[in-house]
């Protein structure tokens, strides 16, 4: 098994050099993808400066790969190959940070439906890492022997990203990698970063459960079979599913992030969809929470009279294992990077969370490649100081309005990057 190599000083240097004089343009083109997000399955702009970046370096890239993914090889002589993913899509938010670059963007999704769009999970620096990591790489390439491949992945948001480039033909175009790493940002102070071992992020499914009623005026509600009723009902219903039927040992969650019905303040509508989201580490707990779900949607429908022909449907639509990091690799990359950044700044012991993630999907065809996920930290040092003196646990979370990557993540995530990578591929 491959395992993360510690860099001499010399290339070290050279690597910060590299991404030091590439600081400026990093940060524009970081600021650039900010104002520009794009939602799932829709990151044509993004994807496109993958492609142009990777091309003028010497890449082989191919693009289009589950819609709007990229796949892009660079064979530098003999040795291992290593694959490093980035994820590209933003999330439906209205941003509130008050940054000069904020987003202000609305999307039309494919139902119609007009949202806003930010980058509220971090992906804009993900991308940014990747371009500016493969400059580095490729600034070195004397140093180095292997083949990198650098995946641009769609659509991690709703987890289908990553199946939808594996079922696509990912493998079609790019060599069996000996390893895959990818890399996401933490609200930590900038300069810190994990590598930690074992299960890391939750398991998830992303759940529809579509009731079906008889519609009608809003005058004679006896006359109809309320679908917004029953889903009102339902929501109610769920909140008990974790703790009624989940072993409390085990880690479960069900949220509901949408309920959608109707236009009008006087019609009942014909149907009704709840939208959750379940995460689990367990895969009999997955199995309770998909029951429980169906179970509590079929009683409340049959309770407001609905004929079996007409019990709620449930629509999984997308969904990913649990994270696990190789700890043997793990450990070898914690080390590799300690020696560069500090023993300090290199977490090795960060609690299991229940976020999820699906870059692990890419291994696709060969589910035992050893895989390792780095956390960066991309907050302000003195903004999470201050946060933690008022008792909080971090200033701001993923997928809120107020999530801030800080510009000095820029240039070290993307130095992190490149010391992963070349950590992994023979050196010369």
């Amino acid at each position: 098994m491959i395992t993360a190599a510690a860099l001499p000083q010399d290339l070290i240097a050279r690597i910060d050099q590299a991404v030091d004089s590439d600081t400026d343009r990093l940060v524009e083109l970081f600021k650039d993808i900010h104002r520009n997000p794009e939602l799932a399955f829709g990151e044509v702009q993004t994807s496109r400066l993958i492609e142009k970046a990777l091309q003028n370096l010497g890449f082989d890239v191919t693009k289009g790969i589950g819609r709007t993914g990229i796949a892009a090889t660079l064979r530098n002589g003999d040795g291992p190959v290593v694959m490093y993913r980035a994820d590209m899509d933003a999330n439906a938010i209205e941003e509130q940070t008050g940054l000069d670059y904020a987003s202000d963007v609305r999307v039309t999704r494919e139902d119609g439906s007009v949202v806003p769009a930010a980058h509220m999970c971090g992906h804009d620096a993900h991308v940014t890492w990747l371009i500016g990591m493969a400059s580095a790489i490729v600034s070195v390439r004397d140093s180095w022997s292997g083949t990198a491949v650098l995946i641009g992945q769609p659509a991690e948001e709703p987890i289908t990203g990553a199946k939808a480039m594996v079922d696509d033909g990912l493998y079609n175009f790019i060599p069996k990698p000996d390893v895959l790493i990818g890399m996401h940002t933490i609200p930590a102070p900038v300069g810190t970063v994990s590598s930690s071992p074992g299960p890391r992020l939750a398991g998830t499914d992303q759940v529809d459960i579509v009731f079906r009623g008889v519609g009608g005026h809003g005058s004679m509600p006896e006359a109809t079979t309320d679908p917004v009723q029953m889903a009102a009902r339902a929501v109610v219903d769920f909140a008990s599913i974790v703790p009624e039927r989940v072993d409390p040992a085990q880690t479960a969650v069900l949220a509901v992030g949408s309920i959608s019905a109707g236009v009008d303040n006087n019609v009942i509508p014909s149907q009704a969809v709840i939208k959750t989201n379940i995460r689990w580490y367990d895969p009999q707990v997955r199995e309770t929470l998909l029951d429980a779900i169906k179970s509590v949607a079929d009683t409340v429908a049959r309770a407001a009279g609905v004929d079996d022909g007409l019990l709620p449907e449930i629509v999984m639509k997308g969904g990913s294992l649990p994270l696990v990091n190789d700890p043997e690799l793990a450990d070898s990359m914690a080390r590799s990077l300690a020696s560069i950044v500090g023993d300090d700044q290199v977490l090795t012991d960060l609690p299991a969370a229940t976020a999820s993630e699906d870059v692990q999907i890419l291994k696709g065809p060969y589910p035992d490649l050893p895989f390792n996920y780095l956390m960066v930290g991309t907050a302000d040092p003195d903004v999470y100081a201050q946060a933690r003196a008022r008792g909080e646990s971090v200033p701001f979370a993923l997928h809120t309005p107020h999530y801030v990557v800080d510009l000095a993540a820029v240039p070290y995530g993307t130095k992190v990057a490149a010391y992963a990578m070349l950590g992994l591929l023979a050196a010369r």
